[in-house]
């Protein structure tokens, strides 16, 4: 990142935190659907989005590759080292095999492929708001909102594919070792979907192992396709670190 952005994303970071508070605390809750709510809204996710950016250039700044905070030895072993892959082993078999047939299920039953009913029965279900005191199955009204324009366009039909290959894909990949770490995203973005739904089930077991496997994408699959497949592949989003400049007029001997 160049140096003038430097001083930029720490002031952008706290500005999001303070409409975040703004928006999350008790005393000052803005309502729901009101315009005040909808800017703060938008101004979060704007300041979000351009601070992980700035993050993201950071990672070619002079030093970027310099830790600062020294984790413990356990960690940097159970995420780093590749006998570790051991230990993840277990968890890829748990986690590979319980979406490998969930997608199966979906994939041989009905009403996924064939139109997508028992999908849109289960949005149906998560928009619903029930009477009082009963909450409804969904917290966050940006994501009740989200459901109802699938549901509004009909897009059960080709979205029951996208979930059950989706599915499918992610249990084959932890299970197999092939780009675990993405395979993790990719499942915990599932979990987190379904935990969003108000379905919670094995979700949050599941999203924690995620978690874990992610970390660990180095060596989470070493004992699968990962062993060969990631000294071939590299890191494919790696970008080449400045190196400082000497100070002018420093002895270089």
């Amino acid at each position: 990142m160049p140096s003038r952005y430097r001083n930029v994303v720490t002031p952008l970071a706290l500005l999001a935190a303070v409409v975040l508070l703004y928006m999350e605390n008790p005393w000052f809750f803005p309502a729901e659907g009101s315009t005040e709510r909808a800017v703060a809204t938008a101004l979060f996710w704007a300041l979000t989005v351009v601070v992980l950016f700035l993050m993201f250039e950071d990672r070619k700044s002079p030093g970027a590759d310099v830790v600062e905070v020294e984790g413990p030895a356990f960690t940097r072993y159970l995420f780093g080292n590749t006998r570790a892959g051991l230990f993840w082993l277990p968890i890829r078999i748990f986690v590979g095999f319980e979406w490998l047939t969930a997608g199966w299920e979906k994939l041989t039953g009905a009403g996924w492929l064939d139109g997508g009913s028992a999908l849109l029965g289960y949005w149906q279900h998560a928009v619903a708001i029930p009477a009082a005191p009963a909450r409804p199955p969904v917290t966050f009204e940006w994501y009740r909102g989200f459901l109802q324009i699938l549901i509004d366009n009909h897009a059960q039909g080709w979205f029951a594919w996208i979930v059950t290959f989706g599915e499918i894909a992610v249990g084959l990949g932890v299970l197999l070792g092939v780009l675990t770490g993405i395979a993790a995203f990719f499942g915990a973005t599932m979990n987190m979907s379904y935990m969003l739904a108000g379905s919670a089930s094995s979700n949050p077991i599941m999203f924690a192992f995620a978690v874990g496997l992610m970390l660990a994408w180095r060596v989470a699959g070493y004992y699968g396709l990962d062993r060969y497949l990631l000294p071939i592949l590299g890191v494919p989003w790696g970008s080449r670190v400045a190196t400082a400049s000497p100070p002018i007029g420093a002895s270089s001997g």
